[in-house]
């Protein structure tokens, strides 16, 4: 089991640079990485079982992953910085995507209507996949620092999967509201959520002995175990707490 380490918090808070911590720019890549091939991918649709679902399913849970990393070794503040890092990456691909499916194709260039197929987005759809990220990353974030607090360090286990039921809630419900609502029945859309849900929170409890592994390590290699015992939890507040440990 994890031990808890005291964290000693600079007053005022101060700006960490990215050279004080090894993984953290690298962490951070690979968080975007997901993020943005699983938007690539979200619109191919497979079957397991009975569920129909996204091929971003595979793949975009592991954000989650992430950002239980990110909060429980360095912190809510670095861990926000991170999840707006994503959200603009993400409105910068679906605006440039949108802006290549308007470009006049050229008339020895006879893929258009496949490329606009898989590259562009719906707006509507694009705008409901940014604000349920925000919402969901930042929720996932908060409730897994307070959590932290709260178990005073003990029960990983317990704060990866509960910060995982809030924020993967709040994530499935906006994204399937704002895209269909209007468009499809609410049982129907009930229906998907809880699909959804579903399978994101059991892939999270399945993967729970890879993310223990990878926290345990991080704070050994990083001498870091944050608490946020002082944190600013808005979400646009600004500056990172100063390292310690």
């Amino acid at each position: 089991m994890e031990q808890a380490h005291a964290a000693v918090l600079a007053d005022p808070p101060q700006t960490v640079g990215p050279s004080q911590y090894r993984y953290l720019d690298l962490i951070t890549a690979l968080f975007v990485a997901v993020l943005l091939i699983s938007n690539v991918v979200g619109q191919k649709i497979w079957r397991l079982g009975p569920f129909d679902m996204s091929a971003a399913q595979m793949l975009f849970p592991v954000s989650y992953i992430f950002g239980d990393v990110l909060t429980e070794v360095y912190g809510y503040a670095r861990s926000r910085r991170v999840i707006w890092i994503g959200f603009g990456c993400n409105a910068l691909m679906a605006l440039v995507d949108w802006v290549a499916v308007q470009l006049p194709p050229s008339p020895d260039w006879h893929n258009q209507e496949a490329f606009a197929t898989i590259i562009g987005f719906v707006p509507r759809l694009v705008i409901a996949s940014l604000i349920a990220f925000w919402a969901g990353e930042f929720s996932n974030s908060y409730v897994l620092a307070k959590m932290k607090i709260f178990t005073s360090g003990r029960h990983l286990w317990m704060r990866t999967i509960g910060s995982t039921v809030v924020g993967e809630a709040v994530d499935s419900i906006l994204v399937i509201a704002i895209t269909f609502t209007g468009v499809l029945p609410v049982g129907t859309m009930v229906r998907i959520v809880l699909s959804m849900y579903i399978f994101k929170v059991a892939y999270e409890a399945a993967v729970t002995p890879v993310t223990y592994a990878a926290v345990n390590w991080l704070k050994r290699r990083e001498a870091e175990d944050f608490y946020d015992y002082r944190t600013n939890f808005n979400p646009f507040a600004k500056g990172t707490p100063a390292r310690h440990g």
